[in-house]
């Protein structure tokens, strides 16, 4: 058959080893789906695959052994997925829209963990919302707590949930276990001063193990959702690394904005010669005041919000590369 690899790809479909089959990546933002769904890409996989399905990294699915003419039909079966799922498109019956922007990956949070801070799958979902689709090789990644399950610090933005901790005096019996659970599990943010805790902001975390195991919830979390936002992590051959902190007590609002201005900015300086770039290295060859100039337009922080006015990173370096 006389194939339209470009084409294909952005319909997020591969090419396999197998030149006579292909393979299907299908969404699933925030790594949330229903059963009724499910069924469809066992559907899919046993009607015009080979009956395997691949689990991927990035929470979504990957069915095996689609044959090239069987790719129409395939995206039939695809639309339902796409609305259900709310993935923005054009033409839910010609498949994904685009495969540059990798599916938002998310922890479970705080619709089971004790320890999420926010709902991880509905963040990511108004993610998706803003941002697919697009051509742009952006990964996002959310945690819903310090414990990063999710190993967001890996991602070009990785998002971590944290809980601004209120104290209310009048509950506390000065029994000590927030100081003890904070040295133990955390960063010691937490000491009794006078039989009573005081917390030192600049070394909290935002973990919520004062609230999690104060006995009669003197420690509260503030009603406000917080994160802290990770930046311009990265596998792949070239100098892998993590991504370092950039802004923390930060909002939703924030974020969504940093990452549609950063799409603006990759607009502006990716090098179309190569058949992707990874934002971390347009970052190093533009400098990271120039990106922060561009993901900055039109933010407005909120006031607890702290920002590194310079962000460096390490990771590993091979000799003649810079």
């Amino acid at each position: 058959m006389d194939i339209n690899i470009k084409k294909i790809k952005k319909n997020a479909y591969r090419v396999s080893k197998d030149r006579n089959v292909t393979a299907l990546r299908v969404r699933v933002p925030g790594g949330e789906i229903t059963g009724d769904l499910v069924d469809i890409v066992s559907k899919i996989a046993n009607t015009y695959g080979d009956g395997r399905i691949h689990l991927t990294t990035r929470q979504g699915f990957e069915i095996l052994g689609i044959k090239w003419e069987d790719i129409d039909k395939v995206n039939l079966m695809v639309a339902p997925l796409m609305d259900k799922l709310e993935i923005n498109h054009v033409d839910a019956n010609a498949g994904y829209p685009a495969s540059g922007t990798r599916n938002i990956v998310a922890c479970i949070g705080n619709k089971v963990c004790l320890k999420g801070q926010y709902d991880t799958t509905a963040f990511a979902k108004k993610i998706e919302k803003a941002i697919f689709p697009h051509d742009f090789h952006f990964k996002v990644a959310f945690t819903g707590c310090p414990n990063d399950c999710q190993k967001v610090r890996s991602n070009d933005f990785g998002i971590i949930g944290m809980a601004l901790p209120i104290f209310d005096p009048s509950k506390c019996i000065s029994c000590g276990r927030c100081e003890k659970k904070c040295k133990g599990l955390s960063t010691g943010a937490i000491k009794m001063v006078n039989y009573k805790p005081q917390r030192d902001h600049d070394r909290c975390i935002g973990c919520g193990e004062c609230v999690l195991n104060c006995p009669t919830s003197a420690w509260t979390r503030d009603s406000k959702k917080y994160y802290r936002l990770a930046i311009m992590g990265r596998t792949g051959k070239r100098n892998p690394r993590l991504a370092e902190d950039w802004i923390i007590w930060t909002d939703e609002t924030s974020i969504i904005k940093i990452i549609k201005n950063t799409y603006d900015y990759v607009d502006k300086f990716i090098d179309r010669s190569l058949p992707k770039e990874h934002i971390g290295y347009i970052v190093d060859r533009t400098g990271f005041m120039e990106f922060k100039k561009w993901a900055l337009k039109g933010v407005d922080l909120p006031e607890h919000s702290v920002m590194k006015n310079n962000v460096y990173w390490s990771g590993i370096k091979y000799p003649g590369i810079k």
